[in-house]
């Protein structure tokens, strides 16, 4: 459940955004002033909603006193529409700004909207593509045009630590140490035959090259499908 916090100082107003909220499936933080808005967002919310206009630290206020700290989208709620305002919150931090009286179901669109934009950078950044193939290192998966292949925990281990350092040449025995441990029972003869599955699981879909074999020396993670096959 996403976590808004609004901050009005108008009884009314807050009232009927929390209830808005609420009844689609927000969690609602609320505050009446700006003291109290710099105080709830130790509460972590996905999103902030600021009025422009409150007592105890006005809205471009608490948006530059916390911009630093909170990395959220925050959206202004203004009565004013000259341009120099809406530079002037931008100025201040703000990701965007709806003019009071608004429409409430556009408030909730644009809401919406910043909060998935917002999470769908965070689920980004986990995850890598390699032409068709991608490794998303949050669910451990690694998919191929969407279809995914089904690779046992070490096996997704050693693709993990290769294509994380993408290029770059491990021995049998460092890959040993990194995945099993250095107090491990047994021998970096096993990496041969993890190595083996896992090319054979890829050449099904024709992306084998990606693990890439430098003789004498180990394997490496290829970004192009013009490497070492």
């Amino acid at each position: 459940m996403y976590k808004i916090l609004v901050a009005d100082d108008e009884p009314d107003v807050l009232s009927l955004l929390k209830d808005y909220f609420e009844i689609n499936g927000y969690e609602v933080i609320t505050a009446k002033n700006g003291r109290e808005a710099v105080e709830n967002m130790k509460k972590d919310p996905d999103m902030v909603l600021l009025d422009v206009n409150m007592p105890d630290g006005d809205g471009l206020s608490v948006c530059r006193q916390v911009r630093d700290y909170v990395s959220c989208p925050i959206l202004f709620l203004t009565a004013r529409i000259e341009d120099s305002d809406k530079i002037e919150g931008f100025a201040a931090g703000g990701d965007d700004y709806i003019i009071k009286p608004f429409s409430i179901d556009e408030l909730g669109a644009r809401v919406a909207a910043h909060i998935r934009r917002d999470h769908r950078g965070e689920v980004h950044k986990n995850v890598k593509f390699f032409g068709h193939l991608a490794i998303d290192y949050s669910a451990k998966t690694v998919t191929v045009d969407g279809e995914e292949i089904d690779f046992a925990k070490k096996e997704f281990q050693i693709i993990e630590l290769l294509s994380l350092n993408c290029g770059q040449v491990f021995d049998k025995e460092r890959i040993y140490e990194k995945i099993w441990g250095y107090d491990a029972e047994g021998d970096s003869t096993v990496i041969a035959e993890h190595v083996r599955r896992i090319r054979a699981k890829l050449a099904v879909h024709k992306e084998e090259y990606h693990l890439g074999t430098v003789w004498g020396m180990g394997y490496k993670w290829i970004q192009s499908d013009r490497g070492i096959k």
